[in-house]
């Protein structure tokens, strides 16, 4: 199979977590802002899709060089070899960014990507009109760094935080995905108790029970590249799917629990971990952070409690802050990680955190304040 550079896009902050992942997977990286390089054949763009629990996309890189003329961007990207990317009926929109770079306007640089792209892919297929564009989608990028231009191929679709589980959400949902890298930041393990206890619509422990299970996060999705007749062999997807399912263990026993004071929002955390196929794996119960007890030890809490933007609810989540600190700071054998754009957080909880990661919720800078336990052997 045909080689390719590959990229694992992801958010500020996640990349060495994305990076992690795939050299798990058996992946040699290089971890950069917003994104991971890999190589990898048409199977591993399916196996990244598949397994990949914190990063965006995965991208095929096209062409690579630098440009500060529309003439320079034109010439350089029709010479590359989209005949062996594209069918001639393929539907290849082209979507762009540009930041510090002379080619500043985003539309024209769209425009003259697409037409390059089309008249090389007229000269290779002998065509004096124009392309049909009716077949599959082929969502293509051009990225523009400082005058340095980046074309991909979007080999994912949908961004890889849908899994297709979530069937309904709160105000302020976590995506998938960042979900995920908070448990994985929590070095949780599956015979160790996992306690969310402001759940919401229940992403954190169903993002935990996909781990503990060791669950694809993308087993029940489908992905662009699985349209790609001309680059992605027949059954390679159901392959791919199979061999997943084989490397899960649904029988391991799991310890986690989803509390949240909201009834009406563990309402939507059950039938969402109903959809994921979890429902006997996570209990979820309406519960005050201040009302839970437990004789439990060695355990991990992952929390995304509201932040207080606004300033009537300061007060109130302050008053949570504190709750949180008089509970478990006592509870010295317990891990805790919450994610907060407060950054006085501390204060509040009446702690210096073990140690603070800035992560990006969206647009959002938050930081993951991290109380480390020790374990009770």
């Amino acid at each position: 199979m045909q080689e390719y550079q590959l990229i694992a896009t992801a958010a500020a902050g996640i990349e060495a977590i994305v990076g992690k992942e795939l050299r798990r997977l058996g992946y040699d990286t290089r971890v950069e802002n917003g994104r991971v390089r890999f190589t990898g054949n048409i199977r591993d763009v399916m196996v990244t899709n598949l397994w990949l629990r914190t990063a965006d996309r995965i991208k095929i890189v096209v062409g690579e060089f630098d440009a500060t003329t529309f003439d320079d961007l034109f010439e350089q990207t029709k010479a590359l070899a989209w005949d062996q990317l594209l069918p001639l009926d393929a539907a290849f929109p082209v979507e762009g960014k540009s930041h510090r770079s002379q080619l500043h306007n985003v539309p024209s640089v769209q425009a003259i990507v697409k037409k390059a792209i089309a008249e090389k892919m007229m000269a290779v297929y002998h065509r004096r009109t124009k392309l049909p564009e009716t077949g599959q989608l082929y969502p293509l990028e051009v990225a523009i760094n400082k005058d340095y231009v980046l074309l991909t191929l979007d080999a994912t679709g949908e961004s890889l935080f849908k899994r297709g589980y979530r069937r309904d959400k709160g105000g302020a949902p976590l995506k998938e995905n960042m979900a995920a890298a908070l448990v994985l930041l929590a070095h949780w393990f599956p015979d160790n108790p996992f306690v969310d206890p402001v759940c919401g619509s229940g992403t954190i422990p169903i993002e935990a029970a996909l781990l503990g299970h060791n669950i694809a996060p993308g087993i029940n999705r489908s992905f662009a590249c699985e349209q790609w007749s001309n680059l992605m062999p027949s059954g390679l997807p159901d392959d791919v799917r199979d061999d997943a399912d084989a490397q899960a263990d649904y029988d391991v026993k799991l310890e986690i629990h989803g509390y949240d004071i909201d009834q009406k929002m563990v309402e939507i955390a059950q039938r969402n971990s109903q959809a994921a196929g979890l429902t006997h794996d996570i209990t979820f119960k309406q519960l005050a952070v201040k009302d839970w007890q437990t004789d439990e030890i060695n355990g991990v809490i992952v929390a995304n409690p509201p932040y207080g933007e606004r300033l009537s609810d300061r007060e109130t989540v302050h008053e949570l802050y504190r709750q949180m600190g008089e509970l478990y700071r006592p509870m010295t054998s317990w891990s805790k990680y919450i994610l907060t754009a407060d950054l006085e957080f501390e204060h509040y909880y009446g702690a210096k955190a073990t140690k603070r990661r800035k992560l990006y919720n969206g647009a959002l800078r938050t930081d993951l304040f991290q109380y480390w336990g020790k374990k009770i052997r």
